[in-house]
């Protein structure tokens, strides 16, 4: 137990992607990040609780999400250690109401992610459309990042296209495919901006020779659809390995799924 029901389930929830991410390879020392929203998880005690940092300047501001509170991995945290030890490792926070700065409201001071500006406009992003989105991730899938080195696959599209050929469950389980962010120094604005410029087209994004980076309703929803990405990407590299090419399915056998999952 650690604060209450609603609240002790997504913090289970984040602990058990953080032990996927490290399992899978994908979360070498303290890289990758999880944030989510969970308004809607703070009761009266956190929510009147007296901040436990000063006010804390995001760096830009961020007016769809004041008053919110987040769960945020803690910076220089490692995911394993997230898994074991959630509240130990992540951190608690509130924007506040001037949209443009956070304090730290959890019962230890662990200074969120290096990365906060970009998920944070994620988050503002995912509040202002509407969606229930609460969830983003950042990790580290060895394939895909593998994949960012090649010029080819960083065109609009064409990693989509190749990840989608390669198993039916890519198509219908990440149907927007994936956006390519060129490589910006990590932590940055401009990296953030840049994410969420691709954010208004699709729910996965590379951040080219870095890592990926992805939203959904909740942070099971975020990962599978990483891990399906990566997946695909596996077939194509194994294929590969073994000396060709892989075939893919066609682009009349990808429209039959679009139009079978309504997609």
């Amino acid at each position: 137990m650690y604060y209450n029901d609603k609240l002790d389930k997504v913090i289970n929830e984040i602990a058990e992607v953080a032990g996927y991410l490290w399992e899978k390879g994908w979360a070498e020392r303290n890289g990758g990040n999880i944030t989510v929203n969970i308004t809607n998880e703070i009761d009266d005690t956190l929510r009147t609780k007296t901040p436990i940092s000063d006010r804390i300047a995001i760096g830009e501001v961020l007016p769809n999400i004041k008053g919110m509170f987040f769960f945020c991995k803690g910076t220089n945290k490692r995911m394993r250690d997230l898994a074991r030890h959630p509240l130990d490792n992540g951190s608690i926070i509130r924007i506040c109401n001037d949209g443009a700065h956070y304090e730290i409201i959890a019962d230890k001071p662990v200074k969120p992610t290096s990365e906060l500006p970009a998920h944070l406009s994620m988050h503002n992003l995912m509040v202002e459309r509407g969606t229930g989105y609460k969830a983003a991730i950042h990790t580290h899938p060895i394939d895909l990042v593998a994949m960012s080195h090649n010029p080819v696959f960083l065109e609009k599209d064409v990693l989509s296209k190749l990840l989608w050929s390669m198993i039916p469950e890519t198509r219908a389980f990440c149907p927007k495919g994936i956006g390519i962010a060129s490589y910006e120094l990590p932590g940055s604005l401009t990296l953030a901006k840049s994410t969420i410029a691709q954010l208004n087209e699709y729910d996965v994004v590379m951040w080219e020779k870095h890592g990926v980076c992805a939203i959904g309703p909740d942070i099971l929803e975020a990962f599978d659809q990483i891990d399906v990405l990566s997946k695909a990407a596996q077939i194509y590299l194994t294929a590969r390995s073994m000396q060709f090419i892989p075939t893919g399915m066609s682009d009349e056998q990808l429209q039959e799924l679009k139009e079978v999952f309504k997609l």
